[in-house]
């Protein structure tokens, strides 16, 4: 059952102005709060009346709203703004590409929707209104991958409200997460990736070419790859670092960062024989130097 409070009230006047004092209990001792009410002194039975209820109904309302969250923060906080605060309160912990993509998704897909449904905000949103978002979501053109970075993001930012206790429960917890169809990619058979190395191999990029091709690395890993984690004599590779593009001042450049995403992206692979080959042949040259 809801808790609600009548509270006791009375008209006062002060510096020439009628105001509404209102008796609150906190903490166990009863203090005034002063509430005005937009009239002066003399204004008439009537006006004063109107004004008394709407200011003391208003107050009512706020304070048993306080009652009901048992002293917690005010979670009538809208979407956006509410993501926007996530956000940078996350950073620190965050990738810097997945800060990246969660700082655009933010920025443009929920600025646009939520801003569009100012109604909506972290205390009122229904499994049913985040289901909307997500057919909105599709409407775009997005696909279920994306759709599923939308969800992960919300899901976690609620769960930190819950945590903060700014919620009872996390919506996004009823809310089924899109289900994403099996990925069917296209791969280059051993025929068409030897010939892709031969064919670059006076390309700048041959070593990164042959790094990808033939181990299977990300983009950012092949560009991590350093000589001191290579082992010849043991045929092995570390990857414990990545390169990523960021902006700063609106000027992109490149950033090493030795902190992989997971556990399992910090592993060290077998050197397969054409990347064996390509090594020595980059690292014959250098060695002269």
């Amino acid at each position: 059952m809801a808790i609600k409070a009548t509270l006791a009230a009375s008209v006062q006047k002060k510096n020439g102005r009628l105001h509404a004092v209102i008796q609150v209990k906190e903490d166990g001792k009863t203090k005034s709060v002063w509430r005005a009410l937009g009239l002066p002194e003399g204004a008439s039975q009537t006006q004063v009346n109107k004004a008394f209820r709407k200011v003391v109904t208003t107050y009512e309302e706020e304070y048993n709203k306080r009652l009901a969250r048992g002293g917690r923060p005010d979670a009538d906080i809208p979407i956006f703004p509410f993501l926007c605060a996530f956000l940078e309160k996350a950073k620190p912990r965050l990738q810097v590409s997945t800060y990246k993509g969660y700082h655009q998704m933010v920025y443009s897909r929920v600025q646009e929707y939520f801003n569009a449904h100012p109604k909506l905000t972290v205390e009122s949103i229904t499994p049913k209104d985040i289901e909307a978002f997500y057919k909105w979501l599709f409407g775009k053109g997005l696909k279920t991958g994306s759709v599923i970075h939308y969800h992960t993001l919300l899901h976690s930012a609620f769960q930190q409200a819950y945590k903060e206790e700014l919620l009872d429960v996390n919506p996004f917890d009823r809310v089924e997460r899109p289900k994403k169809s099996d990925f069917h990619g296209a791969h280059y058979s051993e025929d068409e990736l030897v010939a892709l190395f031969e064919l670059s191999r006076s390309d700048p990029i041959w070593p990164c070419i042959v790094l990808a091709g033939g181990m299977g690395l990300r983009r950012s890993e092949v560009l991590g790859v350093r000589w001191s984690r290579i082992d010849m004599d043991k045929r092995t590779v570390l990857l414990d670092t990545k390169i990523v593009e960021e902006k700063t001042d609106g000027e992109p450049e490149l950033r090493a960062i030795e902190e992989m995403k997971n556990k399992s992206s910090r592993r060290t692979l077998p050197i397969p024989d054409p990347v064996y080959e390509m090594l020595e042949t980059i690292a014959f040259p250098l060695a002269q130097v």
